[in-house]
């Protein structure tokens, strides 16, 4: 009997690689194989050779086969979900000239300031991008380099993403997708093509960028023999072209594609991992300064809003209280904004952790609790201005009361669900399955292997499926409370 095909999606994050051995005609997770990254960097800095995603890749896949006790003839296809915006300068022999420049490093702050400026300001970006640059985005780390490493910045023959170094590995060819493409800085969104007076402004060659693929399940290649040799599956196997993060897990919970109509698909997500993200699938396209206006997977937009400071932030918190991470209370008056690597939305990179309220009544365990609701205030704010960008007023009753989908790592623990729930007063969707960007790029892969619908895919393999919350009072006070402190301290950053 044949073996069922099977086939591998790829979450290359920023701290692990993780591999998901998936049925291709179930979705079944038949294993998960992981591989730790190595972050450096202090003061704003955030960067990491780009050769350890690579061997991460090989570690991982071999794990997962390992676990899934499937024969390497049984996998068809392959498909990398990488973090967004980070800047790979590849040398003439392919190799990286320095470390990636992560989507976390707020060093390009005062770059993104003068791009911002030199095009004539946030609506022009807008209007062309459909995002204002921040520190996070690839132009800004490109201005970076030129202007702090002028001789790398020559010596540059190809610019990646993470995601697009990868998938050239594996198919020797340079592709991109229009998602992963749109958080550079340097796409037009609403042209679906680099802009070349932008690429003129960064003084990028366009012959630098990879080409972009129609959508992230478009067949980039087959897979090299070398790349197979090196992770040890058949050689013109299918690859995909890939994605972001961000929009591999939009695929994983089924946003997207031929069924998105006008206006908001579904609930909006809620995303809390080491970043807090809010997105939606959308066919209108968003401008708003405080969002990022990305394209989907598919050609469509992913209106997203992204926080730098969200489960590794708190964490830290509890670390310092030495408290176990559900070990919260309620903030009882107390505002602490976890601001711990400045912050993109809002868009503060100097900032730092803020505390007030503090009393001798004042408990370890409210501290923390205090450090979820400020992370957690902080991506709903975001959420309430993609909503408003799509069209919806975030006060309407109707628009408050739709679900949201909480995902990423949070949303399996307690206090981050209770806090949601809480701040929100929304009822939740917590899907079942836990490795949604891992999930939608195996859909990108079988549907690459197959010349099939990735969205149309998780639908029947049900990888958006899961529990429904019941919405708890929304907590007004604390809500205002932190509100007013944020807008408070928000103003004296920018003043």
């Amino acid at each position: 009997m044949p073996e069922r095909p099977v086939v591998i999606g790829v979450d290359s994050s920023t701290q692990s690689t993780k591999a998901a051995v998936v049925d291709a005609e179930s979705g079944t997770l038949l294993a998960l194989g992981r591989a730790p990254h190595t972050v450096t960097g202090e003061n704003g800095a955030r960067e990491t050779d780009p050769e350890i995603w690579w061997h991460a890749l090989a570690q991982a896949v071999a794990d997962g086969l390992q676990q899934a006790a499937v024969p390497p003839a049984a996998v068809t296809g392959i498909a990398i979900a990488g973090q967004q915006h980070g800047l790979v300068a590849l040398g003439a022999d392919g190799r990286p000239l320095r470390p990636a420049l992560l989507w976390n490093d707020t060093r390009s702050a005062p770059q993104a300031t003068a791009l911002t400026a030199a095009l004539g300001g946030p609506d022009a970006w807008l209007a062309r991008t459909g995002s204002v640059p921040v520190a996070s985005m690839t132009a800004a780390k490109w201005q970076w380099l030129r202007e702090h490493e002028p001789a790398t910045a020559d010596r540059t023959t190809a610019v990646r993403l993470p995601h697009d170094f990868l998938t050239e590995r594996l198919t020797g060819t340079a592709v991109t997708d229009p998602g992963d493409a749109s958080g550079t800085c340097w796409y037009d969104t609403a042209r679906a093509g680099y802009d070349p007076e932008l690429l003129a402004l960064l003084g990028l060659d366009p012959a630098l960028l990879p080409e972009v693929a129609p959508t992230a399940a478009t067949r980039a290649g087959g897979l090299t023999r070398g790349a197979a040799e090196t992770l040890g599956l058949p050689p013109g196997i299918a690859v995909a072209a890939g994605t972001g993060d961000n929009m591999a897990a939009a695929v994983g919970l089924g946003l997207g594609g031929a069924t998105t109509g006008a206006g908001l698909l579904d609930h909006p997500v809620v995303s809390l991992g080491t970043s807090g993200t809010v997105f939606a699938a959308t066919r209108t396209r968003p401008a708003s300064p405080g969002l990022s206006g990305f394209a989907a997977a598919d050609g469509g937009y992913l209106p997203l809003g992204c926080t730098l400071n969200c489960t590794l932030a708190v964490d830290r918190i509890a670390a310092l209280l030495d408290l176990d991470r559900e070990d919260a209370a309620p903030g009882d008056g107390l505002v602490l904004l976890p601001y711990l690597d400045g912050e993109r939305t809002p868009d503060l990179p100097h900032a730092t952790g803020l505390l007030t309220g503090l009393r001798h009544s004042t408990t370890p365990h409210a501290l923390l609790g205090a450090a979820y609701e400020g992370a957690v205030f902080t991506v709903l704010r975001a959420l309430d201005e993609l909503l408003a960008a799509c069209g919806l007023d975030p006060a309407d009753p109707a628009v408050r009361d739709r679900p949201l989908r909480l995902i990423g790592g949070g949303a399996r623990g307690r206090a981050w669900t209770e806090t949601v729930r809480r701040l929100s007063g929304r009822p939740l969707v917590v899907p079942a399955a836990t490795e949604l960007v891992a999930l939608g790029a195996a859909a990108l892969a079988a549907a690459a292997s197959t010349d099939t619908d990735p969205v149309a895919l998780t639908h029947a393999w049900g990888t958006g499926e899961g529990e429904t919350l019941p919405p708890v009072a929304r907590d007004e006070e604390t809500w205002n409370r932190i509100e007013g402190v944020l807008d408070r301290a928000a103003r004296t950053l920018l003043s």
